[in-house]
């Protein structure tokens, strides 16, 4: 049973009953924090009185029992004691490092003075003591605890907004997936028939061959498609395969689809490249990239395919002569969606990001590109 139907609903309500329950906690925790930086104000307070009463009293005529008992109390706090010219002359609850450097113990006073007030101590005959004081450790623990809920529910709400957005990326492609299987079911009926009458007209012999032939590219193109579209979504199988040979051959096939203003410079050389490969979804990888170049270029230029070898790595590298990508598109042009054209659904180089990086493992990228230079897209894969 769902208890919110609605997710964005879900993911706020979430998020505001983490934050009133994190200003409920501070609020408690800085009401705390002043309660117990009061109760230690009026300790030192006592303790001062307990100090004066035992500089001005005669050991003869008073009992000190009280006053030295709370002396030598430890109020767990840093405490200083000067004379009326500033010059230290005891200390308590000091740290051990400050203690056996003078000069930072002069500096911890600085420190303490910019604290708390001062507490002075009237000797009498105008002979002054000044207790200085900072907050005892428990107490600066606490004054860091809202912040450290802060952190907490920061983390927490941008845990909250990882999982809705995997969850929401998740489900867009799970329908992705969906859609292009349901697609490939629907064009491989009316497929099947298309060649069932292909194989009849060549029975005719008084149909044009070269006709049945177009149409059985046409097929064969279709046929293609379909089972592009049918692995979406499926369980994807690699092979070990000659990373160049199947470049040139990608590319030979688009050479021949395009027209003789497309001129396409192919410098792959002849050593072979394994790397493991589902030819099916990589030649349609090339054909994406290949597509948008002609479409940056308005039909008309050179498209670049080269290779290089780095370490482990082989790297397929195709550039156009079109009008360039700014900057700050290079991540963006692989989502789901994004196109700069006036028709299109923006998918073609989003579904080549999920073939090269989710399935083949690799990486996609524009590796250069600036306005009206061109772009050179970057395919990298393992050598296996």
């Amino acid at each position: 049973m769902r208890i919110f139907k609605n997710k964005d609903f879900a993911r706020w309500f979430i998020i505001f009953s983490s934050l009133s329950i994190v200003i409920l906690v501070s609020w408690n925790v800085a009401l705390f924090y002043e309660r117990i930086k009061k109760d230690e104000r009026q300790k030192m307070a006592i303790w001062s009185e307990a100090q004066k009463s035992f500089n001005n009293a005669s050991t003869k005529d008073v009992d000190l029992g009280l006053e030295l008992y709370i002396l030598s109390t430890d109020l767990e706090i840093p405490i200083i004691n000067t004379d009326a010219q500033g010059t230290i002359f005891r200390y308590n609850n000091i740290p051990p490092k400050v203690e056996e450097d003078s000069l930072k113990l002069y500096q911890f006073l600085e420190e303490l003075k910019s604290t708390n007030k001062p507490i002075k101590v009237d000797l009498g005959n105008e002979n002054y003591q000044y207790i200085y004081y900072g907050n005892s450790q428990i107490l600066e623990k606490i004054k860091y605890y809202p912040i450290i809920l802060l952190l907490i529910f920061a983390l927490f709400t941008g845990l909250i907004f990882l999982f809705f957005r995997t969850s929401k990326y998740s489900e867009k492609n799970k329908l992705w997936a969906g859609m292009a299987k349901e697609t490939a079911h629907q064009i491989g009926t009316p497929l099947s028939s298309l060649v069932g009458w292909i194989e009849i007209l060549k029975t005719n012999p008084s149909v044009d061959q070269s006709y049945i032939d177009e149409m059985t590219k046409d097929v064969n193109r279709l046929q293609t498609i379909t089972n592009r579209f049918s692995k979406i979504g499926s369980e994807i199988v690699l092979a070990k395969t000659d990373l160049i040979k199947e470049t040139k051959s990608a590319v030979d096939y688009l050479r021949n689809k395009h027209s003789k203003l497309i001129e396409f410079d192919v410098q792959l050389g002849e050593q072979s490249i394994d790397v493991k490969l589902n030819t099916v979804l990589y030649s349609w990888t090339i054909e994406n990239i290949i597509k948008n170049a002609v479409d940056a270029m308005k039909g008309k230029g050179k498209i670049k395919i080269t290779s290089e070898i780095t370490k482990n790595w082989v790297s397929i590298l195709i550039s156009d002569q079109g009008k360039g990508i700014p900057k700050h598109r290079h991540k963006q042009i692989f989502e789901a969606g994004y196109t700069s054209k006036k028709r299109g659904w923006g998918l073609g180089l989003s579904l080549s990001k999920r073939i090269i990086e989710d399935y083949h493992k690799g990486k996609i990228r524009v590796k250069q590109s600036d306005i009206n230079q061109g772009a050179c897209f970057e395919i990298r894969l393992q050598i296996v």
